[in-house]
């Protein structure tokens, strides 16, 4: 398997450690041999069935995905945060044969086994200790590179979760091209923080680390301070989070004394590479923690669907508010309204063709279909190239909104918003309305013991934003809704303050 040939070279060679202990490249080729064997003798496994993973950020959990990768399962991950509901669609939508689950998350899965039975589904369960138990043996864990290996769902920002399937090829091709992008190397550790249901945190994360014969160290559950004394302890080279953790991180050492801030800053300035996915980055965060440590933030962009596509470079000028350039062997373009590229700061679609795309999505023919044009995947995010540089501007359901007879980015606004002295977080959404098609609404979390008006953002924008784009609304919050990665889900956002306008009706 592509992931282990160049660890088990040095087999001895620690692989994965997490809060429990370690484990070597090669005892992990071992126990994931060992599940593979189980799966195919015992459980009878067969080539395409689908396997639900609960995948704890544990080194079981890397010896559990590939064991049903050599066994010629297609791996399901959940979440271990989803709720039964969530869980149940999941099962139901991919036919799942197979679930393999831990004690801590037997509850919520016998509580999604009835609602997936009810719709005429159902799945045997195995505990994950049954298929790491026994013996060492022996299995081949070298799969076809065309046949399908993972499903992974969408994060379900525009309706249900979609069910994503990449071959073992396309896996291979992503990391192949960040192990080449972003010069990794079998001296790298990667302090990893982000759920593993993802692409971030699993193929990027897991499946990179492995196929660099790198160390993966698992945090078992995220902490600032545990992160900043990680960094600390200097082991790491390589830190993979989102905007969210960043935000918490600079927050915590803000909190500090001089000699704990500087000690670590320091700490944070030697690692190798920091990277930041699945959100966009505010160009204030990236500045601050610039900062802060010395380094620039490495910002890409990437879709379930597509694995990694852009990317700024990791020798070269890196552009706060930007995700810079095409990868090795990806073709990016972006489409106008028109029909044609869109030139030098033209915003228009992103279409994305390479190596890494997905096969289709699973059980939705038309929906595959309608998903691409010439070969090319239809993102459905918006942005435009400056001076070779690309900047995401939105998702066109979400962050492209049309008030008054405008096109309108929320990412623009946010941006701005940010810059605030009162403002902690916000999102900017667009609330169905008679008059104006949509309301430019900012929700706000305000830091504390800090006041906020309408007017006073608004005053704030003037001189920055065109008049269309100042917010007509202002909804102050204690929370907004976020998905397992930390990103606001618009969708739901926009249902909440549709649903409490229509009340207040």
């Amino acid at each position: 398997m592509i992931y282990l040939e160049t660890g088990l070279q040095s087999a001895d060679k620690t692989a994965v450690l997490d809060c429990a202990g370690a484990w070597s490249y090669g005892e992990l080729a071992r126990h994931a041999a060992q599940v593979s064997a189980h799966l195919r003798q015992r459980e009878r496994l067969s080539s395409g069935e689908r396997v639900g993973l609960f995948l704890q950020r544990r080194k079981e959990s890397v010896a559990l995905l590939l064991g049903v990768f050599g066994a010629g399962g297609l791996a399901v991950p959940f979440s271990v945060r989803a709720t039964a509901r969530e869980l149940a669609h999941q099962i139901v939508d991919a036919d799942i044969s197979r679930i393999i689950f831990e004690a801590s998350s037997r509850k919520v899965l016998e509580d999604a086994l009835a609602l997936a039975q009810a719709k005429g589904t159902s799945a045997v369960i195995i505990e994950s200790r049954a298929l790491l138990e026994g013996s060492a043996t022996t299995a081949d864990l070298t799969p076809d590179p065309d046949a399908p290996a993972l499903i992974l769902y969408t994060s379900g920002t525009t309706g249900w979760p979609k069910g994503v399937v990449h071959t073992h090829a396309s896996l291979a091709a992503q990391v192949e091209t960040l192990h080449r992008a972003w010069e990794w190397s079998g001296e790298d550790e990667l302090l990893h923080v982000l759920p593993l249901h993802h692409i971030h945190g699993l193929v990027n994360g897991v499946l990179g680390a492995l196929r660099a014969a790198a160390k993966l160290r698992f945090l078992d559950a995220f902490s600032a301070r545990v992160v900043w004394d990680e960094f600390a302890a200097e082991h790491a080279t390589v830190f993979y989070a989102v905007p969210t953790i960043y935000h918490q991180l600079v927050e915590c050492l803000e909190q500090e004394d001089t000699a704990t801030r500087q000690r670590w800053a320091r700490a944070a300035g030697q690692l190798r590479l920091a990277v930041s996915g699945s959100a966009a980055l505010p160009a204030r965060l990236w500045t601050r923690w610039q900062e802060i440590t010395g380094q620039a933030l490495l910002e890409r962009y990437g879709m379930t669907e597509i694995g990694m596509a852009i990317s700024n470079p990791y020798r070269g000028e890196r552009r706060p508010g930007t995700v810079g350039q095409a990868l090795p062997g990806m073709c990016v373009r972006i489409i106008a309204e028109t029909g044609s590229e869109a030139g030098n700061g033209t915003p228009g679609e992103i279409h994305v063709r390479g190596p890494s795309l997905f096969k289709e999505y699973w059980g939705q023919p038309e929906a595959t279909e309608k998903s691409f044009r010439d070969g090319y995947f239809l993102t459905g995010d918006i942005a435009d190239v400056r001076d070779g540089y690309v900047r995401i501007l939105g998702r066109a359901s979400v962050d492209i909104l049309k008030s008054g007879g405008y096109k309108i980015s929320a990412l623009e606004i946010e941006e701005v918003l940010r810059e605030h002295p009162a403002v902690r977080e916000v999102a900017v959404v667009g609330v169905p309305d008679a008059e104006w098609g949509e309301i430019v609404t900012a929700c706000v979390i305000a830091k504390s013991a800090e006041t906020l008006t309408l007017e006073q953002l608004r005053d704030w924008c003037r001189d920055k934003l065109a008049p269309y784009k100042l917010p007509r609304r202002l909804e102050l919050a204690q929370d907004l809704p976020r998905n397992a990665m930390g990103k606001v889900t618009k969708t739901e956002l926009i249902r909440q303050l549709t649903q409490a306008r229509h009340n207040d009706k």
